[in-house]
């Protein structure tokens, strides 16, 4: 099957189970929102700053780009339901995203102007979520390297921003005390 063949056939596919997707998403959202460890401890040092994430602003909906979700300061969290591999994935998408709300309000990210804030709260999100276990990485990716997020710049300034503040950021773990996932 052709790439574009593929494409048609995940998109007939998301739209034919969106509504199966994005009820299994929500289910599975607001038991982590009550039971995940990490997912509960992100939202009370959200709270503590003075933000709110929960399941008015934490939307289950079906994407048309393919990842797996996102975060805004002025909507919330999108999590892609139809990306959604199981929970551990779900979980992962929401701690990362967590993570981007944590840094919009502790360190005020400036998210359109400044290319370094963009690349550290990446580089934290990846690290603090689980998202980049060796295991995630294998299994659901099937890679063996460390990739860079898409940046909108060229490719070489991109990773010389990401070597700028990698040290920095990689070892800035807060809120946790840790990375322990």
């Amino acid at each position: 099957m052709t790439d574009e063949g593929k494409e048609q056939f995940r998109t007939a596919r998301d739209i034919r189970n969106e509504a199966a997707d994005c009820k299994r998403c929500e289910d599975q959202r607001d038991y982590l929102l009550q039971y995940s460890p990490i997912i509960r401890f992100l939202s009370d040092n959200i709270r503590q700053l003075g933000g709110d994430l929960s399941s008015h602003n934490i939307y289950c909906r079906r994407c048309t780009s393919r990842k797996a979700g996102g975060f805004d300061p002025e909507y919330g969290i999108l999590l892609c339901a139809n990306e959604m591999k199981d929970q551990g994935h779900l979980e992962d998408t929401m701690a990362h995203e967590m993570v981007h709300a944590y840094d919009h309000l502790r360190f005020k990210v400036d998210w359109t102007n400044n290319l370094r804030h963009a690349a550290c709260t990446e580089i934290r999100a990846s690290s603090l979520s689980g998202e980049c276990r060796w295991a995630r990485e294998f299994f659901r990716r099937g890679q063996w390297k460390f990739t860079q997020q898409h940046q909108e710049c060229d490719e070489a300034h991109a990773e010389k921003v990401v070597n700028e503040v990698w040290d920095s950021c990689f070892r800035d773990t807060r809120p946790f005390d840790e990375i322990y996932r």
